[in-house]
């Protein structure tokens, strides 16, 4: 039974296909019989030629001693003059980050101009001379929207460098 259902399925699918595209056939034929495929020839390509490694015989950028020459030669030159003081005793908002305090106001005393800042969850007091900031932050100004400081941070010698940083007043969202 199986083998007559498949040579009948097989009969119908021959008779439809024999002259009902013969025309498109034709068409298509006639279209295509001048088509030759190009592909252009592949560019010339120029032979290696290495080049030599001619500092093989100065300082390994990645040994010891070039160190010790870079300490020297900055020793020599009078820089590392500046260092911050490790032992006097850390302010509270030296542990945070600069970016994540927010000046909020500002209040004056008398002839002092104190800077409101809010750090965590608590607001802080500071005053010219006062430390923030993770990089050894000295306030060295309170102006009414902003605080500039000095701080000290290490370049890719070691050698400590000042730059300055500015804390910006955020207005209240309303």
């Amino acid at each position: 039974m199986k083998k007559l259902l498949i040579l009948a399925c097989a009969a119908l699918l021959s008779a439809c296909s024999n002259g009902q595209h013969s025309d498109l056939r034709q068409e298509l034929s006639r279209l295509t019989k001048n088509l030759r495929g190009h592909v252009p020839p592949l560019p010339h390509v120029q032979a290696y030629e290495p080049v030599p490694y001619k500092g093989k015989d100065g300082i390994d950028p990645f040994s010891p001693e070039r160190i010790k020459l870079a300490q020297t030669e900055s020793a020599k030159s009078g820089k590392g003059a500046l260092k911050p003081d490790l032992n006097r005793p850390r302010e509270p908002l030296e542990a945070f980050p600069l970016d994540s305090m927010k000046m909020v106001g500002t209040i004056t005393i008398g002839k002092a101009t104190y800077a409101l800042v809010e750090a965590g969850r608590l607001l802080y007091r500071v005053k010219k001379g006062n430390y923030m900031g993770e990089h050894f932050g000295v306030i060295t100004s309170i102006d009414d929207n902003m605080i500039t400081l000095k701080e000290l941070v290490q370049d890719s010698n070691g050698e400590w460098v000042q730059r300055t940083s500015t804390l910006q007043l955020q207005e209240a969202k309303k």
